[in-house]
């Protein structure tokens, strides 16, 4: 990160982001973690105090951005980081800022869209919302422009008073890739506080709409229309031309070489909103035929195709893309697909692979072993789930269990446990209506299973809304002390903050007693028969109950142990005392990948190259059959 000027570095696109930062003279910095936007803040993070910049991870990515604009209203430089989820909390606020304007300070929104949803529960596209927000929105294709725009984003902020958002994908997050640093800017700002800012839309927030879409106009007529930052490579007059935007004008790139094609022009749009209308006409005007290869949704397509409206109808280009099935409206996009849509519009025969390849590679998922989604071994939450899973049995079967995304979003796999999975909190929000339907006849016991960083971020709402509508259900906080998903980030309840220091814990038992909870129970996951009887009795109580399954991560606690060179328990199975086919709890019922099944035994292992040494295994035999071995 502090690198000297001129030097050339390779690092992940969101390295790049961070380091233009830098450069910028940020003096803000704030987000949510959140896959694939992590590293950016965690970046800033490791080099804030000898930079003097201020870095937190924010409860979550609406109050993030809306400390980074408290900020930009005092004339520092300030930036929010997230992923596209992020970007559905704060769309209240970000729409409502736009108006206002952010003071004198430059105010930077870096949002990481997810294509395929790698890791995430829905793929979307920062690229329309901001258009739909009336913030600018510029998207950079190459590492280095991931970290040069970063300086430009805060000037254009600064001198036109708008929002600028930069958004990236995936692929360039968490690719490697050299660039070149620039120097870092050490100017650090006085923050100052102007009471005489209309922070304020009242009384007639049309207006400060317009006023906005004037700034825009301006943005679009003095920067975007002859800006570096837009590309075009070709010949004068293509016979088709290519728009694109992002990573996939890399791919573009590589197939239009490939192909050979001589005749094929490539537009590549950086400043995404406002769009270069008459930079984008002028090219429409030279070409018949028009490709468009975008990630995810069809965006410049439509805007592009809207604007085509204003050419004379006879010189209006053929159209292909999204929504005219060439490219596929969902997934990510990529070279063979780059290859395929320009072969098919361009009439060419192109096979990407040779048909033994094909044929053998058809042939994979009959010979690879299936690998799927489940807890590390030693991981708190499986012996949460198992918990949730006996407790339910012995219910005979009654209880809705409800949750959302993290680590213990795989309990949708962890025998069918969880029954949905949605957007943060979620499952908080649907248990409390699941709970107050009892009147139309659904008597089922409500389970609700959330983490605890999310229960910080986004729960709070939901949870008070459960005992002041009094609706029953059980709220099951999963706490394993970090953010473990995204790569374990601290929280409120984990008493450290995004810079290292020690600072006030949030005890999630203390809250939900707080918001009224009359019941709140910790547990130790570990501790099976207590965990299962605790949820057993909660789910036959006549009130609303919250337990805490409360156990460090195993990774953490593996981690902690290397550092103070402590061996791992080891644990064996006595084949004398093993049930074998008429038991195998542990290897399918509790299902953890370090008890597999021995086929020429017929019984029960352990395999200690998985084992994590949680001794779990050992509580759940119903027969004695497994032991920690003597040190």
């Amino acid at each position: 990160m502090t690198g000297k000027a001129g030097d050339t570095v390779i690092g992940l696109g969101n390295d790049a982001i961070a380091r233009g930062a830098l450069e910028a003279g940020v003096q803000f910095a704030a987000a949510y973690p959140g896959t694939p936007s992590s590293e950016i803040l965690g970046n800033l993070a490791t080099i804030s105090k000898e930079s003097g910049i201020y870095v937190e991870w924010s409860v979550n990515e609406k109050v993030a951005f809306e400390a980074a604009t408290a900020a930009a209203w005092t004339g520092l430089r300030a930036m929010a980081s997230m992923k596209l989820n992020g970007l559905f909390v704060l769309l209240d606020s970000l729409v409502n800022i736009a108006y206002t304007g952010h003071g004198p300070g430059g105010l930077v929104l870096v949002v990481a869209d997810d294509p395929f949803a790698h890791s995430s529960t829905a793929e979307g596209d920062a690229r329309p919302l901001g258009f739909y927000s009336d913030v600018v929105v510029i998207e950079p294709s190459t590492h280095q422009e991931a970290k040069d725009i970063i300086p430009y984003a805060f000037e254009l902020s600064e001198k036109h008073g708008v929002i600028v958002m930069v958004r990236e994908t995936t692929r360039l997050a968490h690719s490697r890739a050299p660039f070149k640093l620039g120097k870092i800017s050490r100017t650090l700002r006085t923050a100052k506080f102007d009471y005489g800012l209309p922070l304020h839309n009242l009384p007639r927030p049309h207006l400060r709409h317009g006023e906005l879409h004037a700034r825009l106009e301006k943005v679009r007529k003095e920067e975007f229309e002859k800006s570096p930052w837009n590309r075009y490579d070709g010949p004068a007059k293509p016979s088709l031309l290519i728009i694109t935007s992002g990573i996939a004008w890399k791919y573009i790139r590589e197939a239009v070489e490939t192909l050979q094609l001589q005749d094929v022009g490539i537009l590549r749009i950086a400043t995404i909103s406002p769009l270069p209308k008459a930079l984008i006409l002028d090219h429409l005007k030279t070409t018949t035929e028009v490709l468009f290869f975008e990630e995810v949704d069809p965006y410049l397509e439509e805007q592009i195709r809207s604007l085509a409206s204003e050419m004379p109808a006879k010189t209006i280009p053929k159209f292909y893309g999204k929504l005219t099935g060439h490219i596929p409206n969902f997934g990510e996009v990529d070279i063979n697909l780059a290859i395929k849509s320009i072969a098919a519009v361009k009439k060419l025969t192109y096979t990407t692979a040779q048909e033994e390849y094909i044929n053998a590679a058809s042939k994979a998922p009959d010979i690879v072993p299936r690998r799927l989604l489940t807890f590390c071994p030693g991981c708190p939450h499986r012996p949460a789930y198992y918990s949730i899973y006996r407790a339910i049995k012995r219910n005979k079967g009654k209880g809705i269990v409800t949750g959302d995304i993290g680590c213990y979003s795989l309990g949708v796999f962890y025998h069918g446990v969880m029954r949905n999975q949605h957007s943060m909190g979620a499952g908080v929000g649907i248990a409390s209506g699941l709970g107050k339907l009892d009147q139309f006849g659904l008597t089922d016991p409500i389970i609700s299973v959330v983490g605890d960083s999310t229960f910080f971020h986004a729960c709070l709402p939901a949870l008070v809304n459960i005992v002041y509508n009094q609706s029953k259900a059980v709220v099951c906080v999963l706490d394993n002390n970090a953010t473990a998903m995204t790569g374990f980030q601290p929280h409120p309840g984990t008493g450290l903050t995004a810079t290292g220091d020690v600072t006030s814990t949030v005890p999630i038992e203390r809250v939900l007693k707080g918001i009224g909870f009359q019941s709140v129970s910790v547990v130790d996951p570990f501790n099976i028969k207590d965990s299962i009887d605790t949820v057993y009795k909660a789910l036959n109580s006549e009130e609303s109950q919250a337990i805490v399954f409360r156990r460090e991560c195993a990774l953490i606690t593996n981690r902690q142990r290397r550092q103070r060179q402590e061996p791992t328990p080891v644990f064996k199975v006595d084949t004398d005392k093993c049930f074998g086919e008429k038991c195998k709890i542990c290897s399918v019922e509790f299902n953890c990948p370090a008890c597999v099944w021995d086929n020429e035994s017929n019984k029960a292992r352990i395999e200690v190259t998985l084992c994590n040494g949680c001794g779990v295994c050992v509580d759940i035999c119903p027969h004695n059959a497994i032991y920690q071995v003597e040190k």
